[in-house]
């Protein structure tokens, strides 16, 4: 009987711990605003290269005044996607860039070049993968927002602020 008690007030404690990470989350943002920081917390969290979201997110945050810690949120939920998608950003960006019948390069080839070529290969391949993620990114992050948008207006207290600052 002691241990059920326990662990209601676990979960009441973890319920409101939520409830007080979403009100933070959304405190003084519209939703179109909220769905702009989150769209583009995903869509940068996908960029191919390991490290570099955290700090774009940051960057971008304080220079558009986005809800920091929404952005990094949706940043941080995405990061076993970037990691997916490395690979099929590179074969894209490799297609975008290829003007003809080129050979691929296997990634234990790789490892048996010279390196100045090994890291002239590896930039190559960084500039392929992050073409192909912005040609991705950009109408992601204006469709991501739109969807966004329509649902976070459905959240009480995000209308009630959007209504507040219309007036």
């Amino acid at each position: 009987m002691r241990m059920t008690g326990v662990f209601l007030t676990m979960s009441e404690s973890i319920n409101s711990m939520k409830q007080k990470a979403a009100t933070w989350l959304v405190q003084g943002i519209t939703p179109r605003r909220l769905a702009l920081t989150l769209a583009l917390g995903f869509a940068i969290g996908c960029i191919p290269i390991v490290g570099i979201p955290t700090f774009a997110c940051v960057a971008l945050a304080l220079a558009l005044r986005l809800n920091l810690p929404a952005i990094q949120a949706a940043n941080y939920l995405v990061m076993p996607l970037q990691l997916l998608l490395i690979v099929p950003f590179v074969k894209m960006g490799g297609w975008l860039f290829s003007s003809g019948p080129r050979q691929a390069i296997a990634a234990g080839a790789l490892l048996h070049l010279p390196a100045r070529n090994l890291l002239s290969q590896l930039g190559l391949l960084t500039g392929h993968a992050m073409l192909a993620w912005f040609v991705i990114a950009v109408p992601a992050v204006l469709l991501m927002t739109l969807t966004l948008t329509v649902v976070l207006r459905r959240i009480p207290a995000l209308a009630e602020f959007e209504a507040a600052n219309l007036t």
